[in-house]
């Protein structure tokens, strides 16, 4: 059997570049366009699971070392730039497609793509998005939410708006719908109980209520609105189809008594309008023409075009895609609250959640959710990104313009004997790929290294990085300068004396203490640099301690 040792790394190393990690899976499959018989399966695969393995092992520089020899054994593939799919039934200048939040929590990173997908096909054709802030659950909806909602969407998102509406200042013109889809015998007041009603649906069982007359339903509908009836007693049901096999069918709620004070409209309404009945009005009042959305609402949809219907109201083209989420990532508001007030999380934008407020404070660019978005388009399944996917889409485009530098994590002091007392400055490359350096300080005779470093390579001779070779002695915190030559000895990241105080907060929410060059007092607020052999991290604040500062940094991915 030919030797594929050399093709199975190089597809390893690629793989792993491009994702973040080896999927033996993958390697597989490439091999036998290479001649591999079906018969030699048994015998290459612990030399892919082997190889796997290794490269699984290696930082993302040594990779990228390691790739370099071999990048001319795998077929050239040119990376068209993908593009959605074209949009059914629209015309140049006239789509209309809309961003409908409940702001009853943060956005998270399902809503940052499902958004980008709506505003892209909007864009695309020439034709206009809009928010409405879908705020008629008075329980739950807050101001506080509402402007979270539009800086995500406006600052981070960088989607432009033709407008921002919220569902609640619609309300009279909710309300006369109402009257018409009862005038039309197409709504009835219940006064059954919730377990009724859920024991009846469920049996496809019509109660006596959906008997009442027109006349009768319109007096107590206005009962209804002054709220005499109070919280759980009466609501307004769609006459649909008790038989029906989809049983948001059966007769479903539309409108319901809640004793709340909403938080533009305080006590003005007693009774709100559920999802189903206000979403197909206002996707057809506002002259939306395409609803895109993921298909854990198609059930919902059938309800929604027999109110339009009802109604004498426009329908909306709809294009349903697979839900976005990201595997072990929790989105659900409800359990994200319990985190953050319980203090075991530091708020929504704790690094360990998906909210586009924790992507955004880590360093994740909103051009990495575009490209994620472009690559799953309007797929029908439901996705579910790893987080490493997430990495690797980001490193792709942040790795040739990030400038490096150094942090030492856990650093210790090692005193350095014999070294130049002349070597005073040291050069740092900006970036392996272009000339610039920046100057460092350093005192010939101290160093410090990371305690994992020196536990690892105590009585051994090192390199430090873009510095000189050094030999450690195998117990005391010492080591001996060698020489400056460029050896193939274990390089490690270091710092001098004139290192600053920093720390970072990584992705388990757990603190990294630690040093970084002197030099990451020029960077501003907000930059994402590479700390070689650690990972890209942000700057996130500067915290006065004492007489100096700790730069304090969040990891964004390795």
């Amino acid at each position: 059997m030919e030797d594929f040792t050399k093709l199975i790394r190089a597809y390893a190393l690629r793989n792993a570049l491009d994702f973040g990690k080896v999927d033996a899976g993958r390697i597989l499959p490439k091999l036998f366009a290479h001649g591999l018989e079906k018969s030699n399966i048994g015998t290459i695969l612990p030399l892919i699971t082997q190889i796997v393995h290794e490269v699984n092992a290696l930082s993302i520089s040594a990779r990228e070392k390691a790739f370099g020899p071999l990048a001319s054994l795998l077929p050239e593939h040119e990376e068209k730039e993908k593009t959605l799919p074209p949009l059914p039934d629209a015309r140049q200048g006239t789509v209309v497609t809309r961003l409908p939040p409940e702001p009853s929590k943060h956005l998270h990173v399902g809503h940052g793509l499902s958004f980008l997908l709506n505003a892209d096909y909007a864009r695309s054709y020439g034709g206009k998005v809009v928010l409405r802030l879908e705020d008629c659950n008075p329980e739950k909806c807050t101001q506080a939410y509402a402007d979270s909602i539009i800086r995500d969407i406006t600052e981070y998102l960088q989607i432009h708006l033709a407008s921002i509406s919220y569902v609640s200042d619609d309300m009279p013109q909710l309300l006369d719908y109402a009257v018409r889809l009862i005038q039309k015998g197409e709504g009835y007041m219940c006064f059954c109980s919730q377990e009724q009603m859920r024991d009846f649906r469920h049996a496809g069982k019509e109660c006596a209520c959906r008997t009442a007359s027109v006349e009768k339903t319109l007096i107590h509908w206005r009962d209804f609105v002054e709220g005499l009836y109070g919280p759980g007693n009466a609501v307004l049901r769609h006459k649909g189809d008790m038989s029906h096999d989809n049983h948001v069918m059966r007769d479903s709620v539309l409108w319901r008594e809640v004793d709340a004070i909403h938080f533009r409209h305080k006590k003005r309404y007693k009774i709100w309008p559920m999802y189903d009945f206000y979403n197909a009005i206002e996707d057809s009042v506002m002259g939306v023409t395409h609803v895109l959305r993921s298909n854990e609402f198609h059930q919902r949809g059938a309800l929604q075009q027999a109110i339009r219907l009802a109604l004498d109201l426009r329908q909306p083209t709809v294009v349903e895609y697979g839900r976005f989420s990201v595997a072990e990532k929790t989105t659900k508001g409800r359990e994200i609250r319990e985190l953050v007030e319980s203090g075991a999380y530091i708020g929504w934008d704790d690094p360990r959640l998906v909210t586009l407020q924790a992507l955004r404070r880590r360093g994740i660019s909103k051009e990495v959710l575009i490209a994620l978005m472009h690559q799953v388009g309007l797929k029908k399944a439901e996705v579910i990104f790893e987080f490493p996917m997430i990495a690797a889409v980001s490193r792709k485009l942040i790795d040739a313009t990030t400038e490096r530098f150094t942090f030492v994590p856990d650093p210790i002091e090692i005193t350095v004997s014999g070294a130049p007392t002349g070597l005073t400055e040291i050069a740092f490359p900006l970036h392996p790929n272009k000339p610039e350096t920046r100057t460092e300080r350093i005192t010939p005779g101290v160093v410090y290294l990371s305690q994992s470093d020196w536990e690892l390579y105590k009585g051994k001779e090192i390199r430090l990085l873009h510095g000189y070779n050094l030999r450690l002695h195998a117990t005391k915190k010492e080591g001996t300068y060698t020489s400056t030559e460029n050896k193939a000895i274990p390089k490690v990241t270091w710092v001098s004396t004139f290192a600053l105080p920093a720390r970072v907060l990584m992705d388990d929410g757990t603190w990294v203490e630690g040093k970084v060059l002197e030099d990451v007092a020029s960077l501003k607020l907000g930059t994402v640099v590479q700390f070689e052999r650690f990972g890209f991290c942000k700057l996130d604040k500067v915290v006065k301690k004492g007489t100096g500062h700790v730069y304090e940094f969040w990891f964004t991915h390795p």
